[in-house]
């Protein structure tokens, strides 16, 4: 037998098996009584079996019939909670997300936004791995995420990447310092530094293989410098917490600079060359986000550009995304 009827003839069937009446099941599901008895007809042929007797004065089920309402009622009732299921998800009542970002986004633009999602659908389990950035692009490989917000990475050229922000670097000043122009107790918004004019100072700085690293080394190299940190150290707790010590300066995506700074520390705009770090989506090529994966991603990008956006200056020509070199260990580049 090969099953060829629709749950639209499932529906009419078992309306006519409670009127046990053409012209009431008619009316019931909006069709006129003719098509009812072409669309039972078709029903019965498809099957092979005859499910209703009818005459001139009454309708009433077959055996076949009472065996296939059964079988009937069980099918619709699946249909329904299928389609409840996809309006939970459609509508954000229920569903999960599961993301990777860079530490200093998990740190910064990501918790808010899931605190605000989750207020707003207590249904939607949302889950987060804070990764650096080739471990995020391999997690998206394997699919052991829906997508990554991370730094540009050329060396997965198999994943699809979407620029959303644009992260500006910013010099990190112990508060005492001259620099610092009044520390943290300085009222208005302190004028951009020059890559050329901190080239001398003793730098806190990330590895090597990090992309803020190369970022950094690539500006320098633009201004003829060598850079040279002083210190090299893995966490952006330990970065801050060293410059607050006054052991020197670092250079920082806005983003990445904002973790676990402390009172201590004051932020200046580094320019010439203006140096920005693009933060974006990985995600797999041909790969179809889920609305809730949609309206994550929509919030983050509205939540990175809010963060960015002070530090957006009007340009003729924007500058284009400085591309890090590849570092002196061959490793591929992380991000912080």
């Amino acid at each position: 037998m090969t099953i060829n009827w629709t749950l639209r003839e499932l529906q009419v069937m078992r309306v006519l098996a409670e009127t046990l009446n053409f012209r009431r099941t008619a009316e019931r599901v909006h069709l006129s009584q003719p098509a009812v008895t072409a669309l039972i007809t078709r029903l019965e042929s498809s099957l092979g079996a005859r499910l209703f007797d009818r005459s001139t004065r009454a309708v009433s089920l077959t055996a076949a019939g009472v065996a296939f309402l059964a079988q009937a009622e069980l099918i619709c009732r699946q249909a329904e909670v299928a389609a409840a299921a996809v309006r939970d998800v459609v509508e954000l009542r229920d569903g999960r997300v599961r993301m990777a970002a860079l530490p200093s986004l998990a740190a910064s633009v990501v918790p808010a936004v899931f605190a605000r999602l989750t207020a707003q659908h207590p249904g939607l389990r949302l889950d987060l791995i804070d990764s650096l950035s080739d471990a995020a692009f391999d997690l998206v490989r394997a699919g052991q995420v829906d997508f990554a917000l991370t730094a540009a990475n050329p060396a997965y050229a198999d994943l699809r990447y979407t620029t959303l922000a644009q992260d500006h670097f910013v010099l990190l000043l112990p508060a005492a310092h001259p620099l610092a122009l009044g520390g943290a107790k300085a009222t208005q918004a302190l004028p951009p530094l020059r890559w050329a004019d901190i080239g001398e100072l003793p730098h806190v700085s990330m590895p090597a293989n990090t992309s803020v690293r190369q970022y950094a080394e690539a500006a320098f190299l633009k201004v003829g410098q060598r850079f040279e940190p002083r210190w090299e150290v893995e966490h952006l707790a330990t970065l801050n917490a060293m410059v607050a010590a006054g052991l020197g300066v670092a250079a920082l995506p806005e983003l990445a600079a904002l973790v676990a700074r402390n009172a201590q520390v004051v932020l200046r705009r580094l320019t010439t060359p203006d140096m920005p770090r693009p933060i974006g989506l990985v995600t797999r090529q041909g790969q179809t986000l889920s609305l809730a994966a949609q309206t994550v991603v929509t919030a983050l990008q509205a939540a990175l550009q809010q963060a960015v956006q002070p530090n957006k200056q009007p340009a003729k020509h924007p500058p284009k995304p400085a591309t890090p070199r590849v570092s002196r260990s061959g490793g591929r580049p992380r991000s912080a």
